[in-house]
């Protein structure tokens, strides 16, 4: 099942034919914050899902052309985003030790929305295409072999990043932190749909030129070991999202007036435009094309505000 919020956050199921409502079947807590309402659902989802099919099967969907499709997930408690959890595609020789990172719950947005450049000394602004779960029931010390067990399901994920800002502005709060550096979306698929979450196509999109594009198999620290990993430190509660990491090879500056599409196998489209009120502007290269053409790090910025 494929779930979201539309139009002024009213919960609704994906299907084919478009968005079909659930507002008869959440009335009871149409006074909740709506992340309140979707943490419900996950929390109590062997009551719900019955519902919302019967909802799904006597309803008319609406076009989705028709709807605005909202945050799957506006607030969460908890957005855990684990770092450097790829091979590489085998330039990484040995595999990097497990860490992570949390995002502020106002950074995320949805599916065409827009994702804001602040004022500040960043080297590059960037954002990493990632696939994310959702987490279904508290975690707490889990075993890696009980992981699966406390997903919901699935979705998008692009980890905003200002890079290159100096130790003393309190990295990674200024890198990752920034309001606006999470989108996710456009819907949460849940993990039933989901055959082998290790085994996911991942691409992104920048005006319509493929930027990434790699497979989840190539995690340093899998689905099991990251989710026991995280949840040895931190509790987390239904509707949080833990953020898998991604292959960096198709890093590439985000400015203004990008339009960013990101597609994961099973997950949905995400799409979002960035806006920059100080039109920087880098070069149009990914980090796998300076590495091809025997440059380092990240592209260089060429004009505007920082640059050197």
């Amino acid at each position: 099942m494929r779930l979201t919020f539309i139009d002024d956050f009213e919960l609704a199921v994906i299907t084919n034919d478009g968005a079909v409502s659930l507002a008869s079947e959440t009335v009871a807590m149409a006074a909740f914050p709506p992340q309140q309402l979707i943490n419900q659902v996950i929390s109590e989802w062997q009551d719900y899902r019955p519902r919302f099919e019967a909802a799904v099967a006597s309803g008319s969907a609406r076009p989705l052309d028709a709807v605005t499709l909202r945050a799957p997930l506006p607030k969460p408690i908890s957005i855990v985003c684990m770092a450097v959890n790829y091979m590489e595609d085998g330039t990484l020789k040995e595999k990097p030790a497990a860490q992570a990172f949390f995002k502020n719950s106002h950074a995320v947005i949805g599916h065409d929305d827009v994702m804001h450049l602040p004022d500040t000394p960043a080297s590059i602004f960037e954002g990493e295409a990632e696939v994310a779960l959702v987490v279904g029931k508290r975690a707490k010390n889990i075993d890696p072999a009980d992981a699966y067990d406390h997903i919901f399901g699935y979705l998008n994920f692009v980890d905003g990043s200002a890079r290159g800002l100096s130790g003393g502005m309190g990295l990674p709060y200024f890198m990752k932190g920034q309001d606006d550096f999470a989108p996710l979306g456009p819907w949460i698929t849940t993990a039933d749909e989901i055959a082998n979450p290790m085994n996911l196509q991942v691409t992104q999109w920048n005006n319509g030129r493929a930027t990434h594009h790699y497979n989840t198999d190539d995690m340093a620290h899998d689905i099991a070991a990251s989710l026991a990993f995280v949840s040895a430190n931190t509790t987390l509660e239904p509707g949080d999202v833990l953020a898998l990491g991604t292959n960096h090879g198709g890093l590439h500056p985000l400015q203004d007036g990008d339009v960013v599409e990101q597609e994961s196998e099973g997950l949905g489209r995400l799409t979002f435009t960035v806006s920059d009120p100080l039109k920087r502007i880098w070069s149009r290269e990914t980090r796998a094309d300076r590495r091809a053409s025997g440059a380092e790090g990240p592209a260089p910025q060429l004009s505007g505000k920082y640059a050197k």
